[in-house]
């Protein structure tokens, strides 16, 4: 009973799309290529002080990140207890009713969506459900004075998501700085004009759902940001492009994915590269995940760290509502393809991995 209390109205709002079969996806048996261990970095070798060590956990991420635009990280310095913690919170958040959640999530200056409003037909559905927090009202908010009159439960998960989201921070930035240099990069690097104040974390719930042949928990896309960090559980369902085949992500309890976003992308001129990718609806088993998305602010101008570039110059913001406009229009994103300075010939960069 309090599930259902909690869940949205899914069926209620797209149960249209389904009652002809005909417009039901292809069957995903039939158009992935089995599963896939990303690579493997073990972030530990950034301080063991051996240079060797070093350049070769720093090559093994740049490496990942041009081959797959994917890969996993261990020994990242984020403890059990606090990753355990952040899930448990998780799962208490969306427990709540469905009418409560976007009250509880302005408690954070965060909002929350379900479903995908602009949806004409099953395949543009994403049978999920998420809080989008940002970091800088995180960090703004004081526990003892905002959340006195909403109860522990609040104060819990404001603690966890605070110290998950600084933990995460650090992992990201460290990463993003190690492949930065790695294509030989000079001055302004991503992580210098990404911050509390313009980063943010999602937290995800892709519900049961009777159609999983029909909708996406979230549907194709890239990230239009630096840098993703996911924090998933065992269940399984992330899926990503790979020589052109949808490869699923095996699950692993000990590391966190990080994948390549857009930005990242046009900065390094093509060398590492913003995979798509889209999570399956679940059937049996509900799928948690939290993901910290590494962003510049709106003004930051996106430039390529080498020469000739690849893309025009554009902000943040520009981007951003280039691919709002698309989205509008055409129903998905486009993305980079938008700024290429020469559209019909793409992916020519000299830059090479250092």
């Amino acid at each position: 009973m309090e599930e259902e209390r909690s869940e949205p109205p899914f069926e209620a709002r797209y149960g249209e799309f389904f009652r002809d079969s005909s417009s039901a996806l292809s069957s995903r048996s039939r158009d992935r290529e089995g599963e896939c261990e990303l690579p493997l970095v073990d972030l530990s070798g950034l301080t063991s002080g051996a240079e060797e060590e070093r350049e070769a956990c720093a090559a093994a991420m740049a490496e990942a990140s041009a081959e797959w635009g994917f890969f996993q990280v261990v020994n990242h310095g984020i403890s059990r207890d606090l990753l355990d913690a952040m899930k448990r919170e998780q799962k208490s958040l969306f427990r709540l009713p469905f009418e409560k959640k976007p009250s509880w999530c302005k408690l954070l200056n965060g909002s929350y969506r379900w479903g995908t409003p602009t949806a004409t037909c099953s395949s543009q559905v994403s049978w999920s459900e998420a809080f989008h927090i940002p970091l800088s009202n995180l960090c703004e908010a004081d526990p003892e004075e905002d959340f006195s009159e909403e109860g522990s439960d609040v104060t819990a998960l404001w603690q966890a998501t605070e110290k998950y989201a600084a933990a995460v921070s650090e992992v990201a930035t460290t990463v993003a700085r190690v492949l930065a240099e790695k294509v030989g990069a000079r001055g302004r690097l991503p992580a210098d004009c990404c911050s509390p104040a313009t980063c943010f974390l999602r937290l995800n719930r892709y519900p049961r759902c009777r159609f999983p042949q029909e909708v996406f928990g979230l549907v194709p896309h890239t990230d239009s940001d630096f840098l993703t960090v996911l924090l998933q559980d065992h269940v399984g369902g992330l899926e990503l492009m790979k020589d052109s085949r949808w490869v699923a992500v095996a699950p692993n309890p000990d590391a966190l994915i990080v994948n390549i976003g857009d930005l990242f992308q046009a900065w390094s001129n093509d060398v590492y590269k913003s995979v798509e990718h889209r999570v399956l609806a679940a059937g049996e088993t509900e799928r948690y995940s939290v993901a910290y998305f590494m962003c510049p602010s709106f003004d930051s101008v996106i430039g390529s760290c080498g020469e000739p570039s690849l893309y025009h110059s554009f902000t943040f913001g520009e981007y951003r509502r280039q691919v709002q406009a698309d989205v509008d229009a055409t129903g998905r994103k486009i993305g980079l393809p938008r700024f290429l300075r020469y559209p019909a010939v793409s992916h020519i960069s000299d830059n090479r991995i250092q």
